[in-house]
């Protein structure tokens, strides 16, 4: 009789126990940084709150300043705004996937975001080009203008639609540079034959102008020039391009960026990853991406400036304007290359009527305010050196 007493005795006893110990490993997991997060509900008590893991890999060299920080800041601010509910780790090129492999990972779930420039995926989604930049199109201002209040952005998700991506505008250099040249540029015989480092529909006018385009990813631009595997490269402009040291394999450095003069960049998200996030995290991814390609330009715009001065002052750099006959071979092919990819690509057609609509009427107001503005600063002010001071 006092041994059927004691049994259930026992049992509550080992019943508390396991109780307690499941409560102290729950305890444990919600005080890990890698477990769930906690939060006070009305009355004060804890709940758990779950930590989302994402992967977002890149086109560009880890640590890159410039381009590869926008990834960064774009997980940070993530981070920070979710409370640490939602965090993102960025990848390099080459750590999980290749530069040119980004958004087939993106799309296949292999990564739930990523960061690249829209005209890598030019084989594969051929009016992606428009995304990025266009030969002697619209600058940053200009593009950021069509993406977000003329029709640009919606036209974007309806192109990544059918590979479950959601773009988003991230990041932009602002106009770039034309890029480090071996060879002197005199007139445009000069192109013949020039192996240079040139992606998107701007490769493609290369090589209807006489040159020869080649397709190299960034990691790889400075032995491709020292090693004699190209002859001109175009990477950026002076904060990028001196960060890789392209200066010391580069004779003359020649502007404008003709190719990219407002080169944007872009947050891509897998659609089905963003679906699955609380209402409030698909918020901040949204706002986390816009803040960052506000602050991309704005550091473009400052370290480009100083990142010039120490190439002309350091480096003695050479910097040249291409030669007018240059730039009409140029346009004259950009103008057959874009009509080429508007005849063939439907896609491309609809998105080409809004981005060359837009691009007129912003030029046309552009003509009385920013052109003239430059102009009658430049009038008053000592003529621009480019040359060490």
């Amino acid at each position: 009789m006092r041994e059927k007493q004691i049994l259930p005795l026992v049992v509550v006893a080992l019943t508390g126990a396991l109780v307690a110990v499941v409560a102290l490993w729950t305890l444990d997991r919600v005080d890990s940084p890698h477990g769930d997060l906690t939060q006070n509900d009305a009355s004060g008590r804890q709940s758990a709150l779950k930590v989302i893991e994402w992967k977002l890999v890149t086109t560009w060299p880890k640590g890159l300043p410039g381009l590869g920080a926008a990834p960064e800041n774009f997980a940070r601010r993530v981070n920070e705004a979710s409370g640490g509910r939602l965090r993102i780790k960025v990848f390099g090129a080459g750590e999980i996937v290749p530069a040119f492999e980004v958004f087939d990972a993106v799309s296949r779930g292999v990564a739930e975001a990523g960061h690249g420039a829209s005209y890598y995926w030019k084989g594969k989604i051929p009016a992606a080009v428009f995304f990025t930049a266009v030969p002697f199109g619209m600058t940053a201002q200009e593009a950021n203008g069509w993406l977000h209040y003329g029709g640009g952005l919606a036209l974007w998700r309806e192109l990544y639609a059918p590979f479950g991506v959601i773009p988003y505008a991230g990041g932009s250099t602002g106009v770039q540079m034309a890029g480090w040249f071996n060879t002197r540029l005199n007139s445009r015989e000069d192109l013949a034959g020039l192996k240079m480092r040139i992606p998107g529909l701007a490769g493609e006018v290369f090589d209807a102008a006489g040159g020869s385009a080649v397709r190299i990813a960034g990691g790889e631009v400075y032995t491709s020039m020292q090693t004699g595997v190209i002859d001109a490269v175009e990477w950026v402009g002076p904060y990028n391009d001196r960060t890789l040291g392209l200066m010391e394999v580069g004779d003359y450095y020649y502007y404008p960026g003709w190719h990219e003069p407002g080169a944007m960049l872009e947050t891509i998200v897998n659609a089905e990853a963003l679906a699955a996030l609380p209402e409030d995290l698909q918020a901040i991814v949204q706002i986390a991406a816009r803040a960052t390609n506000t602050d991309m330009l704005d550091d473009f715009t400052a370290n480009n400036s100083e990142s010039l001065q120490i190439l002309l002052r350091d480096f003695d750099t050479e910097v040249l304007p291409l030669p007018d006959d240059v730039m009409d071979a140029l346009y004259e092919q950009s103008q057959v290359a874009i009509q080429a990819l508007v005849d063939a690509d439907p896609m491309a057609k609809k998105i080409a009527a809004s981005y060359f609509a837009f691009a007129e009427k912003v030029r046309t107001y552009h003509e009385i305010s920013e052109r003239a503005y430059l102009n009658g600063r430049d009038r008053l002010l000592p003529p621009v050196k480019l040359t060490a001071e």
